[in-house]
Parts: structure tokens; sequence; C-alpha cells
């Protein structure tokens, strides 16, 4: 609660740190491999046969602003489910096809009345602005004319996507009486907080039968003969029915024309290695899908299926790791934050003036207040990442008109770490929540027990970690240089010291001998968690390290107990909580080690920045549809034996996406000089498993360049293509 002379209390240490919103383990979704699609702030999940089969815990469905509006849909063919030939969802994300046939069907009596295979279904499903459309083909491969019935039932449970997380409430809304016409189903729902959620189904042609829970259609169809059968959901209040096939192939036309649009702005990579041609066209096609078009820019959305919504920090992460390839999400995603950043004090939100969002939800539980996060800022790390940001893309651009319309949001965001991110005033930024709702541990890793001693006790706040005053000192660094670009000596000079002079203290009070690496924190009494994390490596990404130190994290970071061999742990081995199977100790994050890559590639270790890339790449060898998770535990790498999934990862998720893209530059040494139309190739490596790369329409300003690297002997030999526009390449070995 405020106090008068304007500061925030916090929770005292003693406060109970178990996390309410954590997310409940009752099946794996890796398991499922399930189908996943987005349009907006509309995402889908389905079952690999199409299906929705919603239960305890699980995903499925077709969920719009934080709400399931589509909770149950099951296609029965002459009254059996259909055997599922194949399931996949296209390389550039924009539909989900399903291959199904009939199962052998019998009467009452025994006898077979269709024999298995003779019909073929084809499902095929996008999302475009709110609405799910499906076409369904059936086609008679029988050499006689059958009578076939197809039956969906459907069902919409309206439930907050936190209840579909396992939150419990001791109320509900009312669904409303349904609607059923000839042709459509209108399902509704009036919450608790006053809002009617309307879920429209529209078939075409019209079924034999409708209700308000299943459709009937009975076909006659010759040999080789197809009928097509249309479905669409629509989620929301209205929606405007067109001609039967126009609306499908419409909006499939106009979704598609958007993709290419998306698409054709940023950098394109293809390699001499077919698996990881497959692994970058569907990170680069989910990350497409991720984004969403707010009126300041293109921002991506975090992860299907639980953080298909604006995360600040993940945000912020996603469009570092893409700014060499597609420097629009970052300023789509620097506008966006800076209209949302918090102008007051609100303990509830964990706002306070000049902080950078965390989180944005907009179903009932947020707007009632069940959950806090309507509007939430409860990320200690967000608002140094977001000046970090405004000055990689300035570099990246030259862009200084968008920088300096972005420069209030920068001051005031350096004015938060000052006055409120600093409680004590020694210099380190620290954070703990306000109020018993908000979030424990409010960096990256904020599960209740991700911050903690070398003894296993649980650190108590208000907490400095070490990866937070890293980006920090990033964040002051950018700040001094956007201020001297933008004319501002005094202000350059004097957010420069206040850089330089956290270095010092850093290296004075987080650097630990003994560990021959930077401790994860300091407590509420400034006691360092003498614990080996890879929070470390995110010192050598910003930069805030010493030179003399960086091979020391190194080694630690490379040694067996951290880098399992697919990629380095969140906490080494020998660690008191190491759990492989842990959220976020002992687990491995893609995008964790794609900034720890970038870190080893700033201070020259670019062969571990390599390993750990073919760690990474090794991974999607074995995961479905080469889409690497946001996590997978951390057991050692074993030959012949792939790596262990994490049961409730989310995929796809924005940051990891982003990895492999973010470690490709890392290893090449790939830089940009606007101001002199060059781009830079320091002492590039290329993986073990890449021969060859070729970057096409790597744009700088108004120029671009295609460019060719290979790998020559231990060197590797960059030639630039094509040219449009005086730009220039340069490599330095």
């Amino acid at each position: 609660m405020p106090t008068g002379n304007g500061e925030t209390l916090v929770s005292p240490p003693g406060d109970d740190p178990v996390e309410p919103f954590f997310i409940p383990a009752t099946d794996s979704l890796q398991e499922q491999r399930l189908r996943t699609l987005k349009h907006g702030d509309t995402f889908a999940v389905f079952e690999r046969s199409g299906d929705v089969l919603s239960g305890v815990g699980s995903p499925e469905g077709v969920f719009h602003r934080d709400t399931r509006y589509l909770s149950h849909v099951h296609l029965l063919i002459a009254g059996a489910r259909p055997i599922l030939l194949s399931s996949t969802v296209r390389d550039d994300n924009a539909t989900l096809s399903c291959d199904l046939t009939n199962p052998d069907v019998f009467d009452a009596d025994g006898q077979l009345l269709l024999e298995h295979d003779l019909l073929h279904i084809r499902r095929s499903r996008f999302l475009w602005n709110a609405t799910c459309y499906e076409r369904l083909v059936l086609r008679n491969f029988d050499g006689q004319q059958r009578q076939v019935t197809l039956e969906l039932a459907f069902a919409a449970d309206f439930a907050d996507l936190f209840e579909v997380r396992g939150a419990k409430r001791a109320r509900r809304g009312t669904k409303l009486p349904p609607n059923v016409g000839r042709d459509r189903v209108v399902l509704a729902y009036r919450g608790l907080d006053g809002r009617e959620r309307v879920t429209t189904l529209g078939f075409t042609p019209a079924p034999d039968r409708l209700t308000a829970e299943r459709a009937l259609f009975t076909l006659e169809l010759k040999p080789r003969e197809a009928h097509s059968l249309y479905l669409e959901v629509a989620c929301g209040t209205e929606h405007s029915w067109l001609t039967p096939g126009r609306a499908f192939f419409g909006a499939l036309r106009e979704a598609r024309r958007a993709q290419r649009m998306s698409l054709s702005r940023a950098a394109s990579i293809t390699t001499s290695n077919e698996i990881f041609n497959e692994a970058v066209q569907r990170s680069v096609s989910d990350l497409n899908m991720l984004i969403t078009n707010t009126p300041e820019g293109p921002f991506p959305y975090a992860g299907i299926p639980w953080f298909s919504t604006v995360f600040g920090r993940d945000a912020l992460i996603t469009a570092m790791e893409m700014l060499w390839m597609d420097p629009a999400i970052a300023r789509g995603v620097l506008n966006h934050l800076a209209v949302h950043q918090a102008t007051i004090v609100d303990p509830a939100a964990d706002a306070e003036p000049g902080k950078i969002l965390h989180e944005v939800r907009h179903g009932e539980m947020a707007e009632l207040g069940e959950v806090p996060f309507r509007r939430y800022y409860g990320s200690v790390d967000a608002t140094p990442l977001f000046v970090m940001l405004a000055g990689a893309y300035l570099a990246r651009t030259g862009d200084l008109g968008t920088v300096r319309r972005l420069w209030p949001s920068v001051e005031a965001a350096l004015a938060w770490i000052e006055r409120y991110g600093d409680r004590d005033e020694d210099g380190f930024v620290e954070y703990a929540r306000q109020t018993s709702a908000g979030l424990v541990n409010q960096g990256w890793k904020d599960s209740h027990d991700s911050v903690f001693h070398a003894d296993g006790t649980l650190a108590h706040g208000p907490i400095a970690l070490a990866e937070v005053q890293a980006y920090t000192y990033g964040a002051w660094t950018a700040g001094a240089t956007i201020a001297r670009r933008l004319g501002h000596a005094d202000d350059a000079a004097r957010l420069q010291m206040r850089a330089d002079a956290l270095r010092r203290a850093f290296d004075q009070h987080f650097f630990v001998p003994e560990l021959g690496t930077y401790a994860l924190a300091l407590d509420g009494d400034k006691r360092p968690c003498l614990v080996r994390t890879s929070n470390a490596g995110h010192a050598l990404f910003a930069g805030i390290a010493y030179p003399e130190r960086a091979a020391s994290v190194a080694a630690t970071l490379m040694a067996p107990g951290s880098f399992c061999g697919w990629g380095i742990r969140t906490v080494t081995a020998s660690a008191a909580r190491y759990n492989p199977m842990s959220y976020h100790n002992g687990s491995v994050w893609p995008h964790d080690n794609a900034l720890i890559a970038a870190g080893l590639a700033r201070y020259g270790f670019k062969h571990h920045a390599a390993r750990i890339f073919e760690g990474l790449f090794g991974v999607s060898i074995y995961i479905d549809l080469r889409r690497l998770p946001e996590l997978f535990c951390g057991f050692r790498r074993q030959r012949t034996h792939g790596p262990t999934p994490y049961p409730v990862a989310c995929t796809p998720q924005a940051w990891a996406a982003a990895a492999p893209l973010f470690m490709l530059q890392s290893c090449l040494g790939l830089g940009f000089d606007a101001d002199a139309l060059r781009i830079t190739f320091e002492e590039p490596v290329l993986p073990a498993f890449l021969g060859e790369v070729v970057l096409r329409n790597l744009a700088l300003a108004d120029t671009a360049v295609d460019i060719a690297l290979r790998r020559s002997g231990q060197q590797v030999v960059v030639d630039a293509l094509a040219r449009r526009g005086p730009i220039r390449v340069l490599t330095t070995t």
C-alpha cells in the first residue's frame, strides 16, 4: 500500500511463498502432440484428429481473449469415430489438415455394414478474424453408392483460461438459452462481469438435423464422388455469414496474403542442412503466427496455450532475438509497451510510474480481480530490458525518429529504476511483491522456489537478481547512448556514470571466486545466493562482466554439471534444489541458452556458443514439427536417445522459436553499423552441422544484401551475392 511519502510497502519476508497461479501437470502436452493455430487474439488447440475433447487441465478448444468459446467438437462417421491417417500443420502454420477414414462398421447383429478404409475425410481448418473456419471433404472410394451419416457434436463452456489451467471458482456466470436456427446455433454466456460472450456455429449446407449440441448430415455418395461441408465458429457478439465456400476460401486468401506481407519484411535463411532448414522454417512460421498486429505495430504474444497474450519480458527478449532479421518487431514492441507504461502507484497491479507492463489478460476472472493480471506490472526485468531494446534498435536501424518519440518513455523507465527499482539506494535493482496476490518471484525464473541459497533455503526479499543487474547496466549504457545521439550530453554523462558504478559494485558483490562465477542473487539481508546458475550467463550477454571474469564464467557454464549436452541447465546438477524435471531448477530453456550464447560470443567464446547451438539443434531433430518448446528436462544427453520433454511446456513459444535464429547471429558475429551502411561479420564460426549459410534480404536502412557464408578449412568465407544500394559487408578475423 502507498505510504505518505509516495514510497511503496512490500510484502514481508514471512509471506507464504506458494505461487497460486502455477500450471498443474496432470498430463503431458508433449505426449498428446496437440495441434495449434492462432490469429490475433484467437488461438485454438486441437487433437491430432481435429477434434476437441477437453477435460480437466486440458488446453483443447478455441479461445478468444482468454475465454474458451468452443470446448467440445467430436466428429463421427456412420456412428463411429474415424481412424486417423495423418495430421499436419502446414510449414507456414496457415492451416491444419487431418486425413481420416472410416473404421469397420457393424449393425446390432454384428454384421459388417461398411468395411474400413472406403471413405476418406479431409478436415482443413484455419483461424482468421476471431473465426475458426473448417472444410470437411468426404470422398467415397467404394465401388458402389453409399449413404453416409456425418455427425458433429459440439459445446461451449465459456471457461476462463485460468479455470482451464486449474483455478477453482466459487461462482460462475449464467449460460443463456441456446438459439437454434436452420443452419446455425448461437451459444451464449453472461459472466459475473456483466459481459455477454457468444459463440455462433454456422453450417453449410444446412444439416439434416440440428440441435444445440449436434449437427447431423446424411449424404448420398456415388463411387469416387466427393461432398464438401463447411463449418464456421465465430467468437464474439456478431458475425456476418457469407455464401458457402466463399467465406472459407475468401478468408483463406486474406489470411495467406497477410502472411506473405508479414514474411516479406524479414531476412530469410537457407543452409546446407535440410533438417535445420525445416527448423528455421518452423521458427519463422511460429513467430509469424504468434505476432499480433496492435495499433502500435507487430507484437509477439508469448506462447500457446497458456500465454497467448501480451507479456512484456517475453516480447522484449523475442524482439531482441529477432532484431537482426526483422527490426519492425522491436519497433512494435517498444511502441506498444510505451503506450501501456505505468503512470501511477497501484499495489494490486505491482505498478509504479515508469514501470513496463508484465502481462495483460482480458477474461472474466481478470476483469473481476479474481486474478491480478488484468494489467499487471509484476516483473522486475521488463523495465531495464525495454531501455536495452530501445538502444539495440537504434544501433540496428539508425531510426532516430522512432527513438526520439520513445525518449520520454525511456526516461520514465530509467527513473523507475532509480527510484522504485533500487528500493534501498544501494545501486542494485530489487523486487518484492506489493500484495500477497502478486507473483513471489519477478525475474524470468518466476517459480516460487527458483531463488535459493546453497543449502536450499529459499531467499527472502527484496531480492536483487544477477541478470537484473546486468540488464540494468545495459539500460544505463543504452540510455547514455540514446541521450548522446539526441544531443543530451549531460544526461549521457550521468547515465554512463551510473553504468560504470553499477559494474564495479556488481563485480564486488556478485562475483564469487570460490564458485568461479556470479551469485544467483542477493537476498533481503544482502547475503549472496551461492549457487551456480544460468543467470550468470546473462551478465556476459549484457556486457556487465569485466573481461577478466569471462573465461571463468564461461568455464562454469560449459562444465558437465551445467551443460547437459542439449543445452545449459538453469541450475547446476550439484545445487541443493537441482531437479532436471523442474520448471526452473535444472531444466533447459532455449531462450536462456540463446542469450548465454550471445554473451559467450560477445566475449570471444564463439566455439562455446556453437556448441550450445549444436545441442539445441539436436533437440529439434527429435521434437514434433521441429518446434523447440518453451523448455525441456535437463537430463544428460545420451547417445541414441532424444531429449526428455517437460510435460506442460508451451509450444510454440515465441522466445524459444527465436532462439536458433539468435544463436546463428551470435556464431556468425553479425553486426550492423547503420550510419556507415555497413554489415560486419566478426570472426564468424559455423557450427559443425552447417557447411554453408545463405542470408537473403539482409536490410539496413533502404539498402539490402544477400550473403553466403561457407566453411573453408578452419575459416568461414563471406561472399556478398547481390546488393541493393550502397551497402558494405566487412569481415574481421
